[in-house]
């Protein structure tokens, strides 16, 4: 059975409850707060797969828990060949449709970089925003959550997200 890490860094509550109920989905998944429990970058490698969790901040940034993580794997580039990653994080598409879930994006293009292999993507259909760098093709790169806006769909998308992740990883 595939080892899961669910890393997740939150400032509002927004990523974190939304890690807590995919680890409540995805049993024997591990929850990685990235403020509390993130010791390296080698902590990346106990782990067949990688969820990762980032609100996205100012101009598409991820979430201030990642910044050196993110900056760490951009500098050593270590071979993540054989990690499945995906990823999930929060946004609000009307204040900040310019950026929305553009964090995802970065960090999916860095993790790929690396040699992991992507999964999760979903429709962009629900979603009102003007850009998002983790917009592929018509879908996103991750999860999208919008408390703000779209509060009322937060749990029916991430209950379907990892019912999507468990067929297409084998979970």
């Amino acid at each position: 059975m595939a080892k899961v890490g669910i890393f997740f860094g939150s400032s509002s509550g927004v990523t974190r409850g939304a890690a807590e109920l995919l680890a409540d989905e995805i049993k024997g998944a591990e929850l990685i707060d990235m403020e509390e429990d993130f010791d390296g970058i080698e902590q990346f490698e106990d782990f067949d797969v990688l969820i990762l969790g980032s609100s996205t901040w100012g101009q598409g940034d991820p979430q201030r828990d990642w910044v050196d993580p993110l900056y760490d794997l951009s500098n050593d580039r270590p071979d993540l060949s054989g990690k499945k990653v995906a990823f999930f994080g929060a946004g609000d598409q009307k204040t900040h449709g310019e950026h929305f879930l553009s964090a995802l994006g970065k960090m999916h293009d860095l993790f790929v970089s690396l040699g992991a292999e992507a999964y999760g993507y979903i429709p962009t259909t629900g979603y009102e925003y003007e850009f998002s760098l983790a917009e592929r093709e018509g879908k996103f790169c991750g999860l999208g959550i919008d408390d703000v806006n779209q509060e009322d769909l937060t749990e029916e998308r991430v209950t379907l997200w990892a019912s999507q992740l468990k067929s297409e990883i084998g979970l």
